[in-house]
């Protein structure tokens, strides 16, 4: 009798974690973005990488990050973002986006689960979720770094700075405790001496970046992955 009470108990453990796992919290937000991810892996078809290139993925500003790879040469750069991702969709995609490819590294740049909206995330909850996708990445790739770029200030969700930055610590902290797990601090070049975004650096939307905040980004990037890979 007491083996199956332990049996009984174990399988009620399982089954409450399997309820508290954020794909099924996030079940409902994969949906939308179904056809980006499809054209995303449509183009694993068409497109051939060395073993020694890094995957990029995330939201829009990689997606829209059209000179990728004069930027990022001599690296070889896989571009594989989707407009709009946050962490709660992203989970629900990164087998697909990360398995099919053989990398030497995986940058990530997620910045939509807090952006002033009814249905943003706390901290602590953006903290999970990165946490989530490092597990999954592990998973698939055990001993590629994963480097984090940091959500980019911007006066389209100044309203809201606080609660990104305190996102941005909580990550940082994260990736500093972790082996091969780098945080790409880039906040600081993008506040002027008033304290605010440098409206230059973006496009109309003031969200989204000129070629000018993607050289900040290019230095950055190539600065962190020089420290791992040279």
């Amino acid at each position: 009798m007491l083996r199956v009470i332990r049996v009984l108990a174990f399988f009620s453990i399982v089954s409450f974690l399997a309820s508290c796992s954020p794909l099924k919290k996030y079940a409902d937000t994969a949906a939308p973005w179904e056809k980006e991810i499809e054209g995303l892996e449509a183009l694993d078809q068409n497109e051939h990488y060395s073993d020694q290139a890094i995957l990029f993925v995330g939201s829009s500003s990689i997606r829209l990050w059209k000179n990728i790879h004069e930027d990022m040469a001599p690296y070889e750069a896989i571009r594989r973002g989707y407009g709009g991702a946050h962490f709660t969709d992203l989970i629900h995609f990164t087998s697909r986006l990360v398995a099919p490819h053989q990398v030497r590294g995986v940058v990530c740049f997620v910045a939509n689960d807090i952006s002033g909206s009814e249905q943003d995330l706390k901290p602590q909850e953006v903290l999970k979720l990165f946490k989530y996708f490092v597990k999954q990445v592990r998973e698939l790739k055990p001993h590629v770094p994963i480097f984090l770029i940091e959500i980019t200030p911007t006066n389209s969700r100044w309203m809201v700075w606080d609660k990104i930055r305190e996102a941005n610590r909580l990550m940082k902290e994260y990736c500093e405790k972790n082996p091969d797990l780098h945080f790409i601090a880039t906040s600081a070049e993008y506040l002027g001496q008033d304290g605010k975004p440098r409206a230059e650096l973006f496009i109309s939307d003031q969200l989204h970046m000129q070629q000018a905040g993607y050289d900040i980004w290019k230095r950055r990037i190539k600065d962190a992955l020089d420290q791992v890979f040279h």
